[in-house]
């Protein structure tokens, strides 16, 4: 036994390591003057062994030499394991969340100009060689447009005890600017309210507390335009729509429901109808002439709003994309969403595109046979451990999958659209290895996995720059020796304000513009962008 036995696995270990910051390498050089400390420590002399062994003759000293060697072995495999969870140690600690003012690293990347690379960004040829490794300008798009999307649940008024339950807190003119999204450049030109019809106890709707904003509606999301500078950046006019996901108890119930039913009565694909689940195409296509905010459907909404911008802007000759994006539930309206414009708005042909974080199957095969006549491309943002993803019908689509041969052409069995970028929450050294299922399924944390993510065999990105804190928005997911507060983002005092003349805590009127209204959700001019 020689010391080499020791440094092979350490030899590897250092190769493996070779690339990564001078940082590392020190502290794989000090870990090895450590072990070597050990070695000598515990068994003095050893690292000689040759001369030893041949001064040994006798029987109880071959077997003491055999004995030193197993422990040898033993404390080699040990640093070995201990370098490589060293190497893989966040490099967070409860300090770095302190506030140090300017001294701090930024937390977003600088963005380059796309321009001449946003229809293969955008999904011309399927995200092909962009996905694995995911290249750093596509990451930083998908990155927005789900920070889009997790504006729509931070803006949300969802206490119980708010007669502006289910509505937006801010209206559309200051919405990026209160969650200091204005960096992205675009303007929010409509919201998107859609309702769950169906009929269900008084408890099970948002609020059943005295009169409320609207008893039928919820805000689902918004259509948003890139503004002059952005558009110059990214090479087009982009229009986004963003959906948020499943918040409300009614939309849980649609959820849950595993029947189709046709969603485009006017196109046949083959032999079969394009269906979708029930409960999707309720949220989407509902409305009613008793309702405020729903006189409308989601989808009238949302289309009227897009074709009105298309023509704007096709009408001064300018390149516009379409880009639909949401999470959950709001994955589900998006593919909807996509499908309809590729149909009815034949200006967009071909830039048509759908970005969906965590999104469950929506329709049958001829929905996604049609989808890809149309031309619509998707890309599925998906966590490993997220279950959502596998719904509906996750027992039996597993089974069925087993049996792909055979059921490859069923026209009743759920399909997903597009293609897909499958993350692992665990590759973070900041997740909890324990985490729950809920947890997985958490927007902000399919965007932090999303931002450590480089290819499929490499580690977490020693340079991801997202704020990690973002995680326990509404999550109990970071390692504890983080020290940040679990489901920390809610409005101070849960929403109470100390009235300084008379001493009392009391609920605050929402400003006249914050306030919902049916007049606001028409059509607006589009202003200077």
């Amino acid at each position: 036994m020689e010391k080499s036995t020791i440094k092979t696995p350490l030899r590897k270990l250092t190769r493996r390591t070779t690339k990564r910051s001078w940082k590392l390498k020190q502290k794989l050089k000090l870990a090895w003057k450590s072990i070597k400390m050990q070695v000598r420590s515990h068994l003095p002399g050893f690292l000689s062994t040759k001369k030893r062994l041949t001064h040994m003759k006798s029987r109880n000293q071959e077997q003491e030499l055999a004995q030193a060697a197993r422990r040898i072995c033993k404390i080699s495999n040990d640093a070995t394991n201990s370098l490589a969870y060293l190497l893989q140690l966040p490099k967070y600690s409860a300090s770095d969340f302190l506030d140090r003012g300017d001294m701090m690293t930024p937390a977003a990347s600088p963005r380059e100009n796309i321009s001449k690379a946003w229809r293969e960004l955008h999904g011309s040829k399927n995200w092909e060689n962009l996905l694995d490794p995911l290249h750093p300008w596509l990451r930083r798009e998908i990155t927005k447009y789900g920070e889009f999307v997790e504006s729509v649940y931070d803006s949300l008024d969802f206490d119980p005890l708010s007669e502006f339950c289910g509505s937006c807190r801010y209206n559309r003119n200051k919405l990026f600017e209160e969650l200091g999204l204005t960096r992205h450049g675009y303007k929010v030109t409509k919201y998107i309210y859609a309702m769950s019809h169906v009929d269900v106890p008084q408890w099970f709707l948002s609020s059943s507390l005295g009169e409320t904003w609207s008893k039928d509606s919820n805000w689902m999301g918004f259509v948003a335009v890139s503004g002059d500078r952005e558009s110059l950046r990214i090479g087009r006019r982009d229009i986004v729509v963003a959906w948020r996901g499943t918040v409300t108890p009614t939309e849980w119930f649609m959820d849950l429901r595993t029947s189709k039913e046709p969603f485009d009565c006017k196109s046949e694909h083959g032999k079969n109808v394009v269906k979708v689940q029930s409960g999707f195409f309720s949220i989407y296509n509902s409305k009613s002439e008793l309702t405020r905010y729903n006189k409308e459907s989601a989808s009238e909404q949302t289309m009227e709003e897009v074709k009105r911008l298309v023509k704007f802007f096709k009408d001064r000759g300018e390149e516009v994309s379409l880009t639909v994006t949401g999470h959950s539930l709001g994955g589900a309206l998006a593919l909807m969403n996509a499908y309809e414009a590729a149909r009815d708005v034949p200006e967009l042909s071909g830039n048509v595109s759908v970005i969906s974080f965590g999104a469950p199957r929506v329709g049958n095969l001829a929905f996604k046979e049609r989808m890809n006549s149309l031309g619509v491309k998707v890309l599925r943002v998906v966590n490993k451990q997220d279950i959502v993803p596998k719904l509906p019908g996750i027992v039996f689509n597993k089974v069925l999958n087993k049996l792909n041969p055979i059921t490859s052409r069923l026209s009743w069995v759920y399909r997903h659209v597009g293609t897909q970028l499958k993350l692992d929450v665990f590759t973070s050294p900041y997740i909890k290895q324990d985490s729950d299922v809920a947890g997985c399924h958490n927007l902000e944390v399919y965007l932090h996995v999303l931002d450590g993510f480089h290819r499929k065999k490499s580690g977490f990105r020693v340079n991801a720059r997202r704020d990690v804190a973002s995680v326990n928005k509404s999550t109990d997911m970071l390692l504890d020796h983080l020290r940040i507060p679990e489901c920390w983002y809610q409005v101070a005092h849960k929403g109470l304000i100390l009235n300084k003349q008379t001493g009392r805590w009391v609920k605050p009127v929402r400003a006249p513009e914050d306030i919902p209204s049916p007049l606001s959700t028409g059509p607006r001019p589009i202003y200077s962008l």
